[in-house]
């Protein structure tokens, strides 16, 4: 039996789904909640989320977006105005239909999405070209009826964070679509050291109620793709119906541009499927909620061992670093060297020191990083807080390497239909190819292949070239994969 089968945990490298329910729950990140779809987050894994609302929270406010919160029940009646806005959503409507004992005439949904309800607000708040723009977040749940259902990467509650902006001009409205686009972009790539494809969406893939819809695409462990954010341009698809208009300069009445865009507790799904082993979960560093773990050796020297585990820790708090994770101690007596060694190792927590009577003896740091590729570190306890520091950011770096490298060599580009078709049989991952954009090419592609659009990267390719279905010329070049 080797160390994975001792910790009771399913091997990714064998099954990557029974891995992922497994670590999931034995991270003590989350667990089932009792109605179907839903979860619990425990405390370990709502830190991870917690992590990302300060990187955010950051983003936006340099950018003057600010929080604020708004109902969790919206009239069906609100969210019946925009018709696209309803017909998107109703499959996944969950109403409340009764309330107080009596049934309510206006039956109320579950919020799946804001748009209604604070664009009613807006509509109020809105007159002059003096109240724009209003840039408003909100961190809330959604609720949203989902039929197949895996913690985090698909659930009937999510938490996010969505983002509603009101613009005087178009031009000023699709710059902060694509503004928000490139903060998610930063939020993966720099902090949770995942790669991504970011591009436009197809007309079947958008938003209700969007003019167009873009995207954060990754690639997730056994080449499917999953929908990691997206930013919408509403144009003035909701203005209209909600009357969001104020007088501009010239004193005419126009309607506002707007835009809304989020990013879900999916996205933890992503990281911890994409950067997890057969150990447990690798956390990068710069959203790591522990940094470094000290684990004591308990034997004859109990108290100089803890005293010493004190010292290194207090060293490492009062150190000028750029992760924010805690230094703990797992000092726990009721619990083996060996338990405490595993549950460090399975919550993915990015360094481990080891203290024993040895080290206590010659005043030395052994430094073990999570990420195996990378060789332990001894060190005098004076250098402790610049190893460690450069063992980290190291870390950081290499993590995004090698999800880097898993991406390219996972992206295809397929020249024709019959080359499309063999690398969804048997290499899946992305698929560059060029796509006409009719409906009908891109129905038929998902059916015979289960591969779906997923972006048009922009200006990656200025020559024409023939759709991968159809053959009509065109010089759009899209990314194809199985949807998550």
């Amino acid at each position: 039996m080797d160390i994975f089968e001792k910790k009771g945990l399913k091997k990714k490298s064998e099954s990557l789904s029974g891995w992922y329910a497994d670590v999931v729950q034995k991270a003590e990140i989350a667990e089932y909640g009792p109605v179907r779809g839903t979860m619990v987050i425990r405390p370990y894994g709502y830190a991870i989320w917690e992590r990302f609302q300060q990187i955010f929270n950051r983003m936006i406010e340099e950018d003057g977006v600010s929080n604020a919160y708004f109902p969790l029940f919206i009239p069906y009646s609100l969210i019946a105005k925009e018709k696209d806005h309803v017909e998107g959503f109703s499959p996944e409507l969950a109403l409340v239909t009764k309330a107080g004992g009596e049934d309510l005439e206006d039956p109320l949904v579950i919020r799946p999405t804001s748009e209604t309800i604070m664009y009613e607000m807006y509509s109020k708040w809105i007159n002059s070209w003096r109240d724009l723009p209003i840039k408003i977040n909100q961190w809330n749940n959604v609720v949203r009826w989902e039929k197949r259902t895996l913690m985090f990467l698909r659930t009937s509650e999510f938490l996010w964070q969505e983002g509603h902006c009101a613009h005087t001009t178009l031009k000023e409205s699709k710059e902060m679509v694509l503004r928000a686009l490139d903060w998610y972009r930063q939020v993966y790539e720099d902090y949770y050291a995942i790669p991504v494809i970011l591009g436009i969406k197809s007309e079947s893939e958008k938003f209700a109620g969007a003019d167009a819809t873009y995207s954060i695409e990754v690639l997730m462990p056994g080449g499917k793709a999953l929908q990691g954010a997206t930013s919408h341009d509403l144009g003035q698809n909701f203005s209209k119906v909600q009357n969001i208009s104020f007088q501009d300069k010239d004193g005419k009445t126009q309607f506002v541009w707007q835009n809304s865009w989020g990013l879900t507790t999916r996205s933890l799904g992503a990281l911890f499927m994409v950067h997890g082993d057969d150990g447990g979960l690798v956390m990068p560093p710069k959203v790591a909620p522990i940094k470094v773990t000290i684990i004591p050796i308990f034997g004859k020297s109990d108290e100089a061992v803890l005293k010493y585990c004190r010292k290194i820790k207090k060293v490492l708090d009062e150190s000028n670093s750029e992760f924010p994770g805690k230094v703990i101690i797992m000092d726990d007596m009721e619990k083996t060297y060996g338990r405490r060694v595993n549950e460090s190792e399975i919550k993915g927590i990015p360094l481990k020191i080891t203290v024993g009577t040895k080290e206590v003896e010659n005043s030395v740091v052994t430094m073990d990083c999570r990420l195996r590729i990378i060789k332990k570190v001894v060190s005098h306890l004076k250098e402790i807080s610049e190893k460690a520091e450069k063992v980290l950011s190291e870390m950081q770096l290499e993590m995004y390497k090698k999800a880097k490298t898993f991406l390219d060599e996972n992206t295809h580009e397929a020249k024709d239909y019959e080359e499309f078709k063999n690398i969804m049989k048997t290499k899946k991952g992305f698929i560059k190819a060029y796509w006409c954009g009719s409906k009908e090419c891109e129905v038929k592609i998902k059916e015979e292949t289960k591969a779906t659009t997923r972006v048009k990267v922009e200006n990656e390719r200025s020559v024409v070239g023939k759709c991968i279905y159809c053959s009509k010329e065109t010089s759009d070049v899209w990314y194809f994969a199985q949807a998550y």
